[in-house]
C-alpha cells in the first residue's frame, strides 16, 4: 500500500501523489521551444520530485542528462580541473546515456574523468559536450538539482558563463536543447561575496533564463485527486471536496505541509482514543488535530525557518510588522527583505500586498516570537496559572477568557504611555491567550480582514472554533462597523457567537465585558 510521503522525493509507485501531467507538459512547452530556466521554489516545494517525473516524461523525446549537485564535494569547486572531472564522473554515472554517445565521446570523457594526465579547462570540457550534441540522434537536455550547493563558487559562475556562451551562439556552436537549474534560490539574480576581499555584486550570468511560472503549490483539485487515489485503498468515506478544501485553507497548497497533515491522519491520528477508525480522522476535526501536532513537533522545515528568522533581523522586522502590527505592505519584489522572505517560503503575493504564505506558517511564527518573551510576561504567567478555571469538561470559556484578561491588562498596564499601547497592544491578547489553549489549541490571525486598524483571529479548541475581533478603538460609529464585519464572518463560519476585543486609548475610556444581541447572534465585546 503506498504511503504520504514527507521526506526526499515522491514516486508514484510507493507514495500518494497529485497528478503532474499538466505541468510536465507545460515544462515540456519550454523545453521544446529551447529555454534555458531556473525552478527555483523554496524548501521541500517538490522540486526534485518534478524534476524526477520530467526525466521520464522527456524520455522518448530527448536525452536527458539528470544530475544532483549535491554528489559534489567542495573540493570539486577548488578549481576548473576539478570540477570538470567531477561534472565528467556524473555525467559518466548515467548509464541512460551512454547508448548514445558515440566511442569518440565516450573516450573523451573518460579522459576529462582523469586529472593525473592533464588539467582540463571548462572549455574542454564544453567542447566534448558540443560535440556530442551535435552528433547524438536526439536533443539533449541538462538538468542540475540542488545548484544552491554550487552558487558561492567562482568556478560555478565560469560554468554558468560558458553555458550562457554556448545558448547565444547556439546557431554555430551545437549546444543543449534546454537548460534547468533547480534550487531554493534563482540564480538569475545571484548575489555573493566570492571572494573575501571583494563586495557583494549582482554577478550572476543567467540572465538568459526565460522565467518559470508554472505553479507548484497543490491546488484544491489536485489534493482531491490525491485523496480519491487513498480513498479507492483505504474506504474511509471522507468528503473528499470539503477535506480538499479545508487542507488547502490550511497549508495554501504548500506540498509538504499538505502530505504532512495527510501522513499524520493516516498514520498517527487514525487508530488514536479519540479517533479509532480512519473514518473518524479523515474529518475537519482530523485535520485540526493534524495542525496542532504539526506545530507541536520540530520538523525540518520549521527548523529551516527559523534559523533565518534568527540571522536576519530585516526579516524579522518584516514578519513581525505583518504578524502583530497588522501593516499592509505592499509586495515590492525588489525589495531584498520582501523577496528573501518569499524565497524561503515566509510569504506570498496576495493582491499586491504582502502575506504571511499559510495559517501553518502563521501560527508557528507567531508562536516564535511570542516564546521571545512569553516566559518573562506578566500576561502570559497569570493566563498559566488560571488556565484550569477556562477548561470546563475539556471545553473553553473564551467569555471567560475575555474578562479576565480585561482585569489583567488593566491591572498591569493601564498606566503605561499611549504610544507602548499603541504599538504592542496586539500581541498582548496572544501572550495572555497561548499558555491557556496550549496543548488542546490553535489559533491564526485571518489576513483577509487584517488591516491597521482591526485583527480577526479564529481560535480552534476541542472542535470548536471560536470568531474574535481584535481593533483599535475609534468611535461608536467604527465599533458599530465591526459588529457588522463580524456578523458576516459568524455567518461564513456558521457560527452563533462571536467576540470583540477592543482596545481603547481614550482617557475617558469605559473598561469592562458585555453581552449584546445583533441580529440574531450574539456578541460579546470587552474593551480594555
Amino acid at each position: 500500500m503506498r504511503k504520504f510521503n514527507i521526506t526526499a522525493a515522491c514516486s508514484p509507485d510507493v507514495h500518494y501523489m497529485v497528478d503532474l501531467h499538466s505541468r510536465l507538459c507545460d515544462i515540456k512547452g519550454m523545453i521544446d521551444e529551447g529555454q534555458y530556466f531556473v525552478i527555483s521554489r523554496a524548501r521541500q516545494y517538490g522540486k526534485t520530485t518534478i524534476l524526477n517525473a520530467l526525466e521520464k516524461f522527456l524520455s522518448s523525446d530527448y536525452i536527458v542528462v539528470s544530475l544532483d549537485f549535491q554528489f559534489l564535494s567542495r573540493e570539486d569547486f577548488q578549481d576548473a580541473s576539478s570540477f570538470v572531472a567531477a561534472f565528467a564522473r556524473e555525467l559518466w554515472q548515467i548509464r541512460s546515456c551512454r547508448p548514445y554517445m558515440s566511442n569518440e565521446i565516450q573516450d573523451r570523457l573518460n579522459a576529462l574523468r582523469n586529472t593525473q594526465e592533464k588539467r582540463y579547462l571548462l572549455a574542454d570540457l564544453f567542447e566534448c559536450l558540443s560535440d556530442w550534441c551535435d552528433e547524438a540522434e536526439r536533443a539533449v537536455v541538462l538538468m542540475v538539482d540542488e545548484v544552491d550547493s554550487a552558487s558561492s563558487n567562482q568556478v560555478f559562475l565560469d560554468f554558468l558563463s560558458q553555458l550562457r556562451g554556448y545558448y547565444i551562439h547556439r546557431d554555430k556552436r551545437p549546444t543543449f536543447q534546454s537548460v534547468i537549474l533547480a534550487g531554493v534560490h534563482d540564480i538569475r539574480n545571484l548575489r555573493q561575496k566570492i571572494r573575501p576581499d571583494t563586495e557583494h555584486k549582482h554577478n550572476s550570468p543567467w540572465n538568459i533564463a526565460s522565467r518559470f511560472d508554472v505553479d507548484m503549490s497543490f491546488s484544491v483539485k489536485d489534493i482531491a485527486g490525491m485523496l480519491s487515489d487513498y480513498e479507492s485503498d483505504c474506504h474511509t468515506g471522507m468528503n473528499i471536496s470539503e477535506i480538499a478544501q479545508t487542507l488547502y485553507e490550511y497549508t495554501s497548497g504548500y506540498p509538504v505541509l499538505v502530505s504532512n497533515m495527510c501522513k499524520l491522519m493516516d498514520e498517527e491520528i487514525a487508530g488514536s482514543k479519540r479517533y479509532p477508525t480512519r473514518t473518524d480522522a479523515w474529518t475537519k476535526n482530523g485535520i485540526l488535530e493534524a495542525e496542532k501536532r504539526i506545530l507541536a513537533d520540530r520538523i525540518p522545515l520549521f527548523e529551516s525557518m527559523i534559523n533565518k528568522l534568527e540571522d536576519d533581523e530585516k526579516l524579522r522586522k518584516l514578519l513581525f510588522s505583518l504578524l502583530f502590527e497588522g501593516r499592509n505592505i505592499p509586495y515590492n519584489p525588489y525589495d531584498a527583505s520582501i523577496h528573501l522572505a518569499a524565497v524561503y517560503g515566509f510569504l506570498k503575493n496576495q493582491g499586491g500586498a504582502a502575506a504571511v504564505a499559510n495559517r501553518i506558517f502563521e501560527t508557528m511564527l507567531c508562536d516564535w516570537f511570542l516564546s521571545q518573551e512569553i516566559t518573562e510576561s506578566d500576561l502570559s504567567k497569570a493566563g498559566a496559572l488560571e488556565k484550569s478555571q477556562f477548561i470546563r469538561s475539556g471545553y473553553l470559556d473564551m467569555e471567560l477568557v475575555l474578562r479576565k484578561f480585561v482585569e489583567h491588562f488593566h491591572d498591569l498596564y493601564g498606566d503605561r504611555p499611549e504610544v507602548f499601547l499603541e504599538e504592542d497592544g496586539r500581541r498582548f491578547f496572544l501572550l495572555y491567550l497561548r499558555p491557556i489553549i496550549n496543548g488542546a489549541g490553535n489559533y491564526y490571525m485571518e489576513a483577509q480582514t487584517r488591516d491597521q486598524r482591526r485583527t480577526d483571529v479564529i481560535v480552534d479548541y476541542n472542535s470548536e472554533q471560536f470568531i474574535l475581533e481584535m481593533k483599535l478603538w475609534h468611535g461608536e460609529e467604527y465599533n458599530a462597523r465591526g459588529e457588522k464585519q463580524l456578523l458576516e464572518y459568524l455567518d461564513y463560519y456558521h457560527i452563533q457567537k462571536g467576540y470583540m476585543l477592543s482596545f481603547n486609548f481614550n482617557k475617558n475610556k469605559q473598561i469592562g465585558v458585555k453581552t449584546i444581541r445583533v441580529e440574531g447572534k450574539t456578541i460579546v465585546e470587552a474593551v480594555v
